[in-house]
């Protein structure tokens, strides 16, 4: 649990990622540096996927094309509001967003849906301010303790608990990889990653055209900029008031409370609307 978590790493004097690899390490029965080369060698294809989309890509079945490349170009020539880190997370979790939509190689962290929110954060600040790779994969250790807690007392299924299950906890995990990454400890951490989710309860799942495309994009980088309000709310000392644990308790009742019709079953919100329905056909009729 979250409070044995902080427990053990108060005992052990333990900072952020040295509590994610002793858990990894005891779980999987293997050393502290085969635990940070495994979690090296999935951020190696994150960045490579990263590139892959900013090189373009294409698919038949999808609703929006390649996007991340006008961003960029535009991030270039000075033609976007200035917002200094957000700008890159935007266009890496595009970037992540359109290779998932073209099949391309991604990491489901925490799913394919919202394999953008997370990766695409931790490795725009990593490239914003210059941390190495190893630090980033201490970064995605440290989200990844955090999704052990949402797993074990929630879920990630979209059709069980919404978009918040998905994007949701994303966007938890990502508040605490960017605290550690800003010399955060393991209790800001987890209050970062618990104001982040708190901020998320009741989030839909209603994707256009069933392609999870669109809202998802969107949700995606209101995941990654959630995450950053939060990490920066909580290093500035302020309270995030509900506990990590029991915040994930809540956020889980709420998500199994939302309507079937809203937990990516295609049957409410965006998904019935007319415009849907008309691009669903079209797509359907392609092939």
């Amino acid at each position: 649990s979250v409070v044995s978590g902080l427990a053990f790493a108060e005992n052990k004097q333990l900072n952020p990622w040295e509590l994610a690899v002793a858990y990894e390490s005891a779980r999987g029965n293997i050393s502290a540096k085969s635990v940070i080369e495994k979690m090296g060698s999935i951020v190696a294809i994150i960045k490579k996927s990263i590139e892959q989309g900013l090189a373009g890509t294409s698919y038949s079945d999808r609703l929006l094309g390649y996007q991340c490349g006008q961003f960029q170009e535009k991030m270039k020539t000075g033609q976007l509001i200035e917002c200094g880190v957000i700008n890159q997370m935007i266009l890496y979790i595009t970037a992540l967003m359109e290779v998932k939509s073209a099949f391309g190689i991604i990491v489901a962290a925490p799913t394919a849906g919202s394999c953008g929110a997370l990766s695409g954060s931790v490795i725009a600040a990593q490239d914003y301010f210059g941390y190495s790779d190893e630090e980033a994969a201490r970064a995605m250790l440290v989200a990844g303790l955090v999704g052990v807690f949402i797993a074990r007392d929630s879920t990630f299924a979209a059709e069980l608990a919404g978009c918040q299950a998905e994007c949701g906890a994303a966007s938890g995990m990502a508040a605490a990889a960017l605290t550690y990454l800003n010399g955060g400890s393991v209790k800001q951490c987890f209050d970062a990653a618990s104001l982040a989710l708190q901020n998320v309860f009741g989030m839909t799942c209603d994707p256009v055209a069933n392609r999870v495309e669109v809202p998802c994009l969107g949700k995606n980088i209101l995941a990654g900029t959630n995450a950053l309000t939060a990490t920066n709310m909580i290093l500035a000392g302020y309270d995030a008031v509900i506990p990590l644990q029991e915040t994930i308790v809540a956020f889980d009742q709420v998500g199994r409370s939302l309507p079937r019709s809203l937990r990516c079953t295609g049957l409410g919100g965006l998904t019935i609307t007319e415009t849907s329905k008309k691009l669903e056909t079209v797509l359907t009729d392609k092939h």
